[in-house]
């Protein structure tokens, strides 16, 4: 069951958003509820298309495979104002410029790719070779030097054990003057929807298991894949809230309602979270938005429901 088309309805289930992205995914002109050739109830001012950076970011990996540099670059630099902290549209941004010829252009974006994911191996490789190709030796250095320590930190027993060994290797050998044979994260994420529908159903196979940080790694691949997309944001806050990582799982909350403000899987977990900071106002007010959304009652407002009559009786 594909990410582009419908995500696997665990948690959270898609939102109205995800099932326009679906439509603009699949070339399908989406028509606004009431509207479509006058007569329509609903105003201009709501019945507008909600823009959709998940699609943008799709454009760009379409140009990208196109070799479309210039066009994909332009598709990328759309999703980083409208999702500023996304690291997979800085890190894709970074790549069209340098695939382009610009190394130049490519530095700030990969920096900030790098910045808002520090576990975005592929970033880091291609930073420290977009250093060498601007002739910044000590901070192609630095950035290798980072990578060891990851390396020393791990201890041969992390789960990205083997990504970061053949990164510090691909690394060293660009920094020795081997001209490396690719830049950019892997084909198959970029070419293959499959491979990254893949990388999400794993994730939530690992979640429903306990495995957070095995999930974090797969929807880490998901995100390269999707972009911005609320689905894939909201797991990552939920697997990180599971680890106790409050502030990140807070921030991938932010981020997957940023994009889709009505999500309903991101509401109900980011409202949980509020619960167990004890913040039951700001739960309430989540559970308040919920029940506009489903009026016929959901299951993600029933959940969080429970939660805050189990924490306030």
């Amino acid at each position: 069951m594909s990410v582009a088309r419908n995500l696997i309805r665990t948690k959270p289930v898609l939102s109205a958003f995800a099932a326009t992205a679906v439509l603009l995914a699949s070339g399908t002109t989406a028509i606004a509820a009431g509207g479509g050739g006058g007569g329509g109830s609903v105003s201009p001012s709501q019945s507008a298309p909600r823009y959709d950076p998940a699609e943008e970011y799709r454009q760009g990996v379409e140009a990208l495979n196109q070799e479309q540099f210039e066009t994909a670059a332009k598709h990328f630099r759309r999703v980083t104002k409208v999702s500023k902290r996304d690291p997979n549209s800085h890190y894709l941004l970074g790549v069209s410029y340098m695939r382009g010829g610009d190394a130049k252009k490519a530095r700030k974006p990969l920096e900030k790719a790098v910045k808002y994911a520090p576990d975005l191996l592929a970033a880091q490789r291609d930073l420290a070779i977009v250093y060498m190709s601007l002739e910044r030796s000590d901070d192609a250095n630095a950035v290798l030097a980072g990578l060891k320590q990851k390396q020393a930190a791990c201890a041969g027993n992390c789960q990205e054990k083997a990504s970061l060994d053949a990164i510090v290797a691909e690394v060293e050998s660009a920094l020795g003057g081997k001209q490396l044979s690719r830049f950019g994260p892997s084909e198959t994420l970029l070419t293959k929807v499959a491979e990254g529908d893949a990388r999400y159903g794993q994730a939530i196979g690992l979640i429903n298991e306990g495995k957070y940080e095995l999930a974090l790694i797969s929807l880490k691949d998901a995100g390269i894949a999707f972009g911005p997309h609320p689905d894939v944001l909201t797991y990552q806050g939920f697997a990180n809230r599971k680890l106790g990582r409050f502030d990140k799982a807070e921030a991938y909350y932010q981020r997957a309602l940023g994009v889709a403000p009505d999500h309903l899987g991101a509401l109900e977990y980011y409202g949980e979270l509020k619960v167990e900071r004890g913040d039951i106002d700001g739960a309430r007010s989540h559970l308040a938005r919920l029940d506009e959304l489903c009026a016929f009652g959901c299951h993600e407002a029933e959940e969080l429901r429970s939660w805050i009559a189990n924490r306030t009786s």
